[in-house]
């Protein structure tokens, strides 16, 4: 099993140069870093994680750029969205922005997605929030097709475009697409369209008993197992709970770093070193 970590790269946090060096130095696999491109003021839209909305979601910088820093300072480091709200963005450019990121890293990329929560973020990037599942798979089917075809066509609902022509291409066929969440839908879509699951290490979640429900509905699908990861996303870092993501199966361990100063997270860090 590979181990992670995941932070809200911001304009207070460690920098994501020095982050990355740091990490590949002491032999993390992975880092992931999640988006917000900005948080409506209304704040009509409840936080799934409680009542007070931390102060990094609105901090965030884009993914793709503080990834590119994080790919520049290192060699082997897996870079990864964790996750990019790709309902809110243009397919088009979020193409070409995967791609070029993957390209220019030595196909170093994981692109970490999800549907979102906030109503008011989507619907001010023109997305409605009961399509925004939809709109993600034809995004993600038009996106391969981008990455793959010398002459790419989609015509969807949500996506649209004729026969065009988009380079460079990612290194990786296609860079994994992993998807977040923890519903049945949610495996569904996994099965269906992606190549990775993304689930988050809460509510006492049991590898062995998630990795078998997966199974059960690839299986229904015709979807060879093998073709799939699973990573989880916040991680404990508690040596027990790790193994027993291990002798279940899980690929990858993502543990959670605070966006905060360098000596804090340095500090974090080194303790997370001892359960490699």
């Amino acid at each position: 099993m590979k181990t992670g970590v995941l932070i809200f790269a911001t304009d207070y946090t460690i920098q994501m140069g020095e982050l990355a060096k740091e990490l590949e130095d002491r032999g993390f696999e992975s880092l992931l870093v999640p988006e917000h491109t900005h948080i409506p003021a209304s704040r009509k839209s409840a936080w799934p994680g409680g009542a007070d909305l931390p102060k990094e979601y609105s901090h965030t910088y884009d993914p793709f750029v503080a990834l590119s820093f994080a790919a520049a300072a290192t060699k082997a480091l897996k870079l990864g969205t964790g996750i990019c709200l790709l309902p809110q963005r243009d397919t088009i450019t979020t193409a070409k922005s995967v791609a070029s990121l993957d390209r220019m890293s030595g196909g170093r990329f994981l692109f970490g997605i999800g549907g979102g929560w906030n109503v008011e973020e989507m619907q001010q990037h023109g997305t409605q929030y009961n399509e925004r599942f939809a709109k993600m798979k034809e995004q993600v089917l038009a996106m391969k097709m981008l990455w793959s075809e010398e002459e790419a066509e989609f015509h969807g609902q949500h996506v649209n475009f004729e026969a065009t022509w988009q380079h460079p291409k990612p290194l990786q066929t296609p860079p994994p697409v992993i998807l977040g969440g923890e519903t049945d839908y949610t495996l569904r879509r996994v099965v269906d369209y992606c190549e990775g699951w993304l689930p988050r290490a809460r509510h006492g979640f049991d590898a062995a008993e998630n990795i078998a429900r997966l199974k059960n509905i690839a299986d229904e699908a015709g979807r060879d197992m093998a073709t799939l990861s699973v990573s989880v996303f916040g991680a404990p870092a508690d040596q027990a709970i790790l193994d027993s993501y291990r002798t279940a199966g899980i690929d990858r361990a993502i543990l959670p770093l605070p966006s905060a100063n360098r000596d804090k997270v340095l500090s974090i860090l080194d303790s997370y070193t001892d359960l490699l």
